[in-house]
């Protein structure tokens, strides 16, 4: 049951922010061979002036692709 958590700047509406979910939910569908109903999706905004500190809770472990790279 995989779950996708999305963290941006603020400045999309809900519309955008629903039709990424939607869109990131079909492609792990499509990506993983399983039902979407175990897929889940959520987007946080954060303000810029609080992302280094946001990201500071990623392990580098984790972070598979990395800005800039």
């Amino acid at each position: 049951m995989p779950h996708v958590a999305i963290t941006m700047i603020p400045g999309r509406d809900e519309t955008t922010k629903r039709e990424l979910a939607q869109k990131t939910q079909a492609f792990l569908q499509k990506e993983l061979g399983i039902d979407p109903k175990f897929i889940s999706v959520s987007i946080q905004d954060i303000q810029p002036e609080d992302w280094a500190k946001s990201m500071e809770q990623f392990p580098e472990d984790i972070m598979f692709v990395k800005p800039g790279v």
